[in-house]
C-alpha cells in the first residue's frame, strides 16, 4: 500500500444511537490527566506562549511550552506559583539543556510534562537524555520524547524511558525536510504504523478539522495542530496588513527555518504569512470539540475511543 496523507482516506460512517451529537464525548485521558480534546498548539513560538498556555491549561486543554529563546524557570515558576493545572515544558538535548534540567530539579519545581524535543528522535543523544531524566519521573512527571516515525523507533524510546511518543518528520506546512534531505512519511500511515499501545503524539500534517479525527482513527491519542493556530488572532505570531487586500495576516514559520533559529545553518523550515482567522484559542477549540463530537456521531459511538474502530477508504 502506497503511504497515506489524511486527504488520501475517506472514512465510512456507523449506524449512531445518539440522541444527539452534543452526547458525545471528547475528553482524553493523557498521563493522570483527562483534557476536554485531543488537540494542543504546536510546541512552536508563533503557537504557545505564556499567556496561551495559561488560557489552555486553566480551561482544561493539553499544550506543551516551547524550547526556543524562553526562561523555562521563569514560565515553571510562574505556573507553579498561580497552580495552573498542567505544567508542561519542552527542551532539547544539548550540554545547556541538561543544565536547565538540573536546575528546575534541584528547585523542586512541580512540572507534569517534559516533551524531550528534537527534530530526529531516533538518536543516541535522546537515548542519553531520557535516561537522564528518570530522576524526574519519581516525582510524578510524564516524559514524551520525539519525533519519529518508525515501528521500532516509538518501542525504542519507550524502552529508554518515555512515557509518550510524538510522532511526525517532514509533513508540517512550513517544515522543508523532505524537500531538502527525502526523508518523511505521510502522518496517517505513520500514526498507523506505530504500536497500539504506546500513546502517541501526532506532529504534522493537519489541514483541517476532519484531519485531526483521521488522525484519531489512524491510532493517535493527541494531535497537534501549527498554522491552525497560528493564525488565530491571539496566537503569539505576528500579525500583517495585507496591502492590497486589507485582510490580516499572521506569521507562521518552522522550528528549523532562519526566522526561528536566527541563523543559516542547517535550514529545514521556512516562514508564511497565512490568512488570519477572527477566533481565539478558546473559541477554536469550542468549535474543534464539536466537530470532534460530530465525528463520533457519524462513527457510530459516544467516545474518542470508539474511533479506533470506524473503517476509511482511499480516495483514488
Amino acid at each position: 500500500m502506497h503511504a497515506l496523507h489524511y486527504k488520501d482516506v475517506v472514512l465510512i460512517p456507523n449506524y449512531s444511537t445518539l440522541s444527539s451529537r452534543t452526547e458525545a464525548d471528547t475528553s482524553v485521558v493523557l498521563g493522570k490527566h483527562i483534557f476536554k480534546t485531543p488537540v494542543l498548539p504546536s510546541n512552536m513560538k508563533c503557537t504557545i506562549d505564556l499567556d496561551t498556555a495559561r488560557a489552555l491549561s486553566t480551561n482544561g486543554y493539553f499544550y506543551i511550552m516551547h524550547r526556543f529563546d524562553v526562561d523555562l524557570e521563569e514560565f515553571v515558576c510562574t505556573a507553579n506559583r498561580e497552580n495552573w493545572p498542567c505544567i508542561s515544558i519542552s527542551i532539547g538535548v544539548n550540554e545547556s539543556d541538561r543544565t536547565i534540567y538540573d536546575l528546575l530539579y534541584d528547585l523542586n519545581f512541580h512540572i507534569d510534562f517534559i516533551t524531550v524535543d528534537i527534530a530526529h528522535g531516533h538518536c543516541e543523544k535522546m537515548k542519553e537524555v531520557l535516561e537522564y531524566l528518570q530522576k524526574f519521573k519519581s516525582r510524578g512527571t510524564q516524559i514524551i520524547a520525539g519525533n519519529i516515525v518508525t515501528n521500532k523507533a516509538a518501542y525504542d524510546l519507550i524502552k529508554w524511558g518515555a512515557d509518550i511518543v510524538k510522532a511526525g518528520i517532514g509533513q508540517g506546512y512550513v517544515c522543508t525536510t523532505k524537500d531538502k534531505t527525502g526523508f518523511t512519511m505521510p502522518m496517517f500511515s505513520c500514526i498507523r504504523g506505530l504500536p497500539v499501545h504506546i500513546p502517541v503524539i501526532a506532529d504534522g500534517g493537519i489541514r483541517c478539522n476532519g484531519d485531526i479525527t483521521k488522525a484519531l482513527v489512524a491510532g493517535a491519542r493527541m494531535v497537534m495542530c501549527g498554522s491552525m493556530f497560528a493564525k488565530l488572532i491571539d496566537s503569539p505570531s505576528a500579525s500583517y496588513k495585507d496591502q492590497h487586500t486589507g485582510e490580516t495576516l499572521k506569521e507562521y514559520y518552522g522550528s528549523a527555518s532562519f526566522h526561528n533559529k536566527g541563523y543559516n545553518k542547517n535550514i529545514e523550515g521556512r516562514r508564511e504569512l497565512v490568512e488570519a482567522e477572527h477566533k481565539t484559542y478558546l473559541e477554536k477549540m469550542l468549535e474543534i470539540q464539536e466537530d470532534l463530537q460530530s465525528s463520533i456521531s457519524y462513527a457510530g459511538g459516544s467516545k474518542l475511543d470508539d474511533l479506533v474502530r470506524v473503517e476509511f477508504k482511499l480516495t483514488q
